[in-house]
């Protein structure tokens, strides 16, 4: 990696002077770019002869909730948009912006441990089948001394799972039906869509872009991309999370020491998303339990995914302290453990002794080799909408760059830029309907990739 970044500041210094150059903005004119070629192989999908209308149906009735669920989820319909782009351009060099997958290999240090691993396992001495559901105890140790030491974490309130986005589902189960929940506006769409299939929200209101019984709190740069307490209804659940997906924005100890409190004067729990806390630049909390009081109303997630580029490994966990009870005492802890053991089986082995990995010093190193990859892409996407008179947001705190278009819908900016430039981007109104009028920009993919985007944005909007 360290040849890998030396390459890369190679790079930006000869050309940074060309595509990030400061210039004059008009936002009326646009223009088709012209972007190089490529041939690429696409497999098209023909279409069947429709079934006939008296076709065989259940007794079955279809999940009401997940009937009340808008379209596709956001990202898997971002990839539809992608897949009909292809078929309209087969030739055309699409760089994909726009879902938060990472790009750059796994570190050796990290993958020579799943090697060994997994190797091991052809051995009668190495071989091993069910482990913990909670997780394997030399890893939860490693994760309660990395990342909670001297915060009152203890290995046994940590479970290690198949990574954050099926936590959050596990603990809408562990919740039930009979709750109301508060989402930052915009956020994560998982938060929103788990709610609705759990049964907890009223019906889309189309008018307002909401689904009703769901507190939106609204985060926008007037407030600092954090919301105003005094006007947040009391709800059961709080989902946040920081550094923020999709804008970014990381919050303050003092901005989470009020939410903490707000949490424990409603008697609500903080369900709180640190996936990108190793991206923080700021010094900010990377954990919400280094707040006071933060174990009596918090659960805290977290993922290798955007940190060692596990997003295909599935490796996560989850920190549910035991000082963390239900309204009639009895500790939350238990019945996610219950859930747990129930419906999941414990990570796998081989992607468990990878995390071991990651936390040795070695890991840790190579780990912030790879963000601060990450990190020089988005400061070049910065830069460059900077430079074209855009209102730039996020990209120091987070591998996301929250640009915003004034006035215009976000599915209609996202249309243009895939439309003239071959790139995907995501619309920020799928983050919720604080997000009309934004668009965001992943950072993750390879340096060569970034730097081609932007010079068509700049072609696009100069």
């Amino acid at each position: 990696m360290s040849l890998m970044n030396n390459l890369s500041t190679s790079m930006i210094s000869s050309t940074s002077s060309t595509f990030l150059a400061p210039t004059s903005f008009n936002s009326s004119r646009t223009q088709s770019v012209s972007v190089p070629l490529k041939n690429i192989n696409i497999v098209k999908c023909v279409a069947t002869p429709q079934e006939q209308q008296n076709a065989y149906k259940t007794k079955v009735s279809r999940n009401a909730n997940i009937a009340k669920l808008q379209a596709g989820y956001l990202f898997p319909e971002v990839a539809r948009r992608r897949a009909a782009h292809l078929l309209k351009y087969p030739n055309a060099q699409v760089i994909s912006l726009g879902i938060g997958d990472t790009t750059e290999p796994i570190p050796d240090v990290i993958t020579s441990a799943m090697s060994k691993r997994s190797h091991a396992l052809s051995t009668l001495e190495g071989y091993s089948g069910y482990g913990a559901e909670q997780g394997e105890k030399a890893l939860r140790a490693a994760l309660a001394s990395t990342f909670y030491r001297n915060l009152g974490i203890e290995d046994d309130d940590i479970f290690v799972s198949d990574g954050a986005k099926c936590d959050i589902s596990r603990l809408q189960v562990v919740f039930g039906s009979n709750v109301t929940m508060a989402v930052q506006d915009p956020s994560y769409p998982a938060y929103v869509d788990s709610s609705v299939i759990m049964g907890q929200t009223g019906q889309f209101q189309k008018d307002v872009e909401k689904y009703g019984n769901i507190e939106y709190m609204r985060c926008t740069p007037e407030n600092g991309f954090f919301p105003d307490l005094s006007k947040v209804a009391r709800t059961d659940i709080i989902f946040f999370c920081s550094p923020n997906n999709p804008t970014g924005a990381a919050a303050t100890r003092e901005q989470l020491t009020r939410l903490v409190k707000f949490a424990k004067d409603n008697g609500s729990i903080i369900v709180y998303d640190s996936a990108y806390a190793m991206y923080m630049s700021d010094d900010n909390p990377r954990s919400i339990f280094e707040i006071p009081g933060a174990k009596e109303v918090a659960i805290e997630t977290a993922s290798f995914s955007k940190y060692a580029g596990f997003t295909g490994v599935r490796l996560g966990w989850t920190v549910v302290p035991k000082q963390l009870l239900f309204s009639d005492g009895f500790p939350v802890a238990k019945d996610f453990n219950r859930i747990v053991c129930t419906c999941f089986n414990g990570a796998s082995n081989i992607a468990q002794a990878g995390g071991l990995a990651c936390l040795s010093p070695e890991g840790l190193e190579a780990m912030q080799e790879v963000i601060g990859f990450y990190k020089e892409n988005t400061k070049i996407i910065v830069e460059t909408f900077n430079s074209l008179g855009f209102k730039v947001y996020g990209g120091k705190n987070a591998p996301y760059v929250w640009v915003h278009f004034p006035g215009r819908n976000s599915w209609d900016v996202f249309s243009e830029i895939l439309e003239k430039t071959h790139i995907v981007t995501t619309p920020g109104s799928g983050f919720g309907p604080g997000g009309e009028g934004f668009i965001r920009v992943s950072a993750f993919g390879h340096r060569e990739n970034v730097l081609e985007a932007c010079r068509r944005f700049k072609q696009l909007y100069n």
